[in-house]
């Protein structure tokens, strides 16, 4: 139990913080409210309302995820490779090559087809 006790504390002391700063937000904060500060704020654009059904996304919304996801997939394993580089010696080196071979054609294929333009 003397090993968890630190990360107890250290958990106590986050959730005791964020407690408070949530506690003193409501009771000091500015109470002021009208019809602009309730209302939606898009980046200065008037809001336009949506479908019932919440309307459709477009598909590079959608890309752009994926493409995020893959490269830090890639960063998820490269840290490893990283971190015990010296323990796989060649193997590892030649291992490690073909994947960043690999996620690079994956990364100049999304980047011919324009995948990475942001219209």
């Amino acid at each position: 139990m003397n090993a968890y006790a630190p990360i107890l504390v250290l958990g106590a002391l986050g959730a005791g913080f964020t407690v408070f700063s949530v506690l003193m937000a409501t009771i000091i904060g500015p109470k002021r409210y009208n019809r602009a500060k309730l209302e939606a704020y898009e980046c200065g654009i008037e809001p336009t309302p949506h479908p019932a059904g919440g309307g459709r996304f477009p598909i590079k919304y959608y890309l752009t995820a994926m493409l995020f996801i893959v490269f830090d997939i890639e960063i998820v394993f490269l840290y490893p490779w990283a971190v015990t580089f010296d323990a796989l010696g060649l193997f590892g080196l030649v291992e490690m090559l073909l994947f960043v071979l690999t996620v690079f054609v994956a990364y100049a294929y999304v980047w011919r087809r324009g995948g990475l333009e942001w219209d």
